[in-house]
């Protein structure tokens, strides 16, 4: 359900009167690739993920930093605020600005500050007024499809291991990677 967010205190109000148990922070690495964490509302604090930000590991997302200066913060944009009609418990997603600690500078590798600088440049230099972006959703829902077409028969067979009926057989589909389970928004293949 898409909300009419504008403040921190749109956010909260949202989170009462519908019965909200989790926050899921939600932000993209510089290959376009999703990654969130969940938060209990208990744990909800308006200061901490709209202004001063909530800290992670930024060694473990790939392309963003060495492990010695790892330290790196998520600040929500209200603006983007939805509650996921998938999850069991009812969940509100919000997508998140990556911030340096300490000098609260936009993060130069986020992809969410790389658009707004692109737009930035464009309109200073006189290249355009409007710019259009836009993910390209592109992930796998089967782990393997078979199929036969002959002139005496014909069939197919589907695994998917995200499926309520599975085979136990592993199909070819795409694997989370080493290092690659950090913070991984569903779906992902196994």
């Amino acid at each position: 359900m898409a909300l009419n967010c504008s403040t921190a205190q749109d956010v909260s109000k949202v989170i009462e009167e519908n019965g909200i148990e989790f926050v899921d922070l939600r932000f993209t690495d510089l290959f376009g690739q999703w990654h969130h964490f969940s938060v209990p509302v208990d744990f909800y604090d308006e200061d901490d993920l709209f202004k001063s930000g909530l800290g992670f590991d930024g060694s473990s997302i790939r392309g963003f930093k060495s492990i010695e200066s790892s330290d790196m913060l998520l600040v929500c944009d209200p603006t983007t605020a939805f509650v996921d009609p998938m999850t069991t418990n009812p969940t509100l997603c919000v997508i998140a600005n990556v911030y340096e600690p300490g000098t609260y500078d936009a993060f130069d590798r986020d992809p969410r500050n790389v658009a707004r600088r692109a737009e930035a440049y464009m309109k200073d230099n006189g290249y355009a007024d409007v710019m259009f972006c836009g993910p390209e959703a592109e992930f796998f829902i089967f782990d393997q499809v078979k199929y036969e077409a002959t002139p005496f028969s014909s069939g197919y067979g589907i695994t998917s291991s995200e499926a309520a009926v599975f085979s136990g057989d592993w199909g070819p589909g795409h694997k989370v990677g080493t290092k690659g389970g950090y913070f991984p928004v569903a779906p992902f293949d196994q």
